[in-house]
């Protein structure tokens, strides 16, 4: 299965989320490497783009080895996502996609995210600028609506599709559900009706079960995956898989699992600088090591550590035994 988007073309249906605080670059390149169609930047502040930002222009960092990769880019003034996406541009962005689902209050209470939604003349304008900004396909990524009374993704996709967005992806959630409740997938297909361009789906997909079920349910072009990654980079390579032969691939076994874990870990600390890299690499280890024997406990020793050595010692003395006992 592939997935054409513009001019490009992906050699898989399988794109991995835009995440705050996950989708940075080490973690892009570990799902690029297992395989993945598509990787998308965490969501950057249109205008702390512009006002080069030292947080932002670290975060949509692009190179080679990322195409093709998405910068998702947040705000409401026209102008300023126009000029933050030909910066993006510049530095290596094969796709530019724009924020109108992120539900958080900081984000909709300055008219960005999710909020635009709720102004259609506004998010329409925005994405014709941003569009007539840049020569690279501009994507949108957004929510069913802001809540129950007002889900009006398939209208919002068809002035997406005529301001020329050449792409849509639907997390089926409202703003209002945050990430309560069952994503709606079969709302997904009402947005797949509405337009000719590309659909694909968000929304609880933890397995290539589910990635098939989204697709079967929504009728949409391709399947994005978020908080099923947690602790998994693997996963979109399994879900790819199966999409093609039908066959479930396994996991990585534990010993693959270990040394996946502390190539993060390193690269964590290469990329952020020990003491930031460290305190970001907690939450990562603790998603990891979930459901294994012990893990709470190791979990609480890795969130009480300074040293990196340290931890990378804890990480091999927590998973060593275990590989053994299941070896044996």
């Amino acid at each position: 299965m592939t997935l054409k988007i513009g001019p490009i073309r992906l050699d898989s249906p399988v794109v991995l989320a835009p995440m705050s605080g996950v989708s940075d670059l080490p973690y892009r390149r570990l799902v690029k490497r297992h395989g993945v169609g598509l990787v998308v930047s965490e969501m950057i502040a249109s205008k702390a783009m512009v006002m080069a930002a030292r947080r932002s222009l670290k975060m949509s960092t692009s190179c080679a080895e990322e195409f093709p990769m998405a910068v998702q880019l947040a705000g409401c003034e026209p102008e300023v996502m126009a000029e933050a996406a030909r910066l993006n541009v510049d530095r290596g962005a094969n796709l530019i996609d724009i924020n109108m689902g992120c539900p958080v209050k900081k984000v909709t209470r300055g008219e960005a995210g999710s909020a635009l939604m709720r102004d259609e003349v506004l998010a329409a304008r925005l994405m014709a600028a941003t569009v007539k900004a840049v020569n690279v396909p501009v994507t949108l990524k957004m929510r069913t609506g802001w809540d129950r009374d007002s889900r009006n993704a398939p209208r919002l996709a068809r002035i997406a599709e005529d301001c020329g967005i050449q792409a849509v992806t639907v997390h089926g959630r409202t703003r209002n559900q945050f990430y309560k409740g069952q994503a709606d997938w079969a709302f997904i297909r009402r947005v797949k009706e509405a337009v000719s361009i590309p659909v694909i789906g968000n929304g609880d997909v933890a397995s290539p079960e589910d990635a098939r079920a989204l697709l079967e349910i929504s009728g949409a072009d391709g399947v994005m995956i978020g908080r099923g990654t947690y602790g998994r980079p693997w996963l979109p390579s399994q879900v790819e898989r199966f999409l093609a032969t039908g066959a479930t691939p396994p996991a990585p076994d534990l010993a693959e699992q270990m040394a996946v874990l502390l190539e993060h870990y390193e690269a964590l600390l290469s990329y952020y600088g020990t003491g930031p890299g460290l305190r970001i690499a907690r939450k990562h280890v603790s998603w990891y090591s979930r459901g294994l024997p012990g893990s709470a406990e190791f979990r609480a020793q890795v969130n009480r550590l300074d040293d990196p050595d340290e931890v990378r010692r804890r990480i091999r003395a927590f998973y060593l035994p275990v590989i053994e006992c299941r070896a044996a």
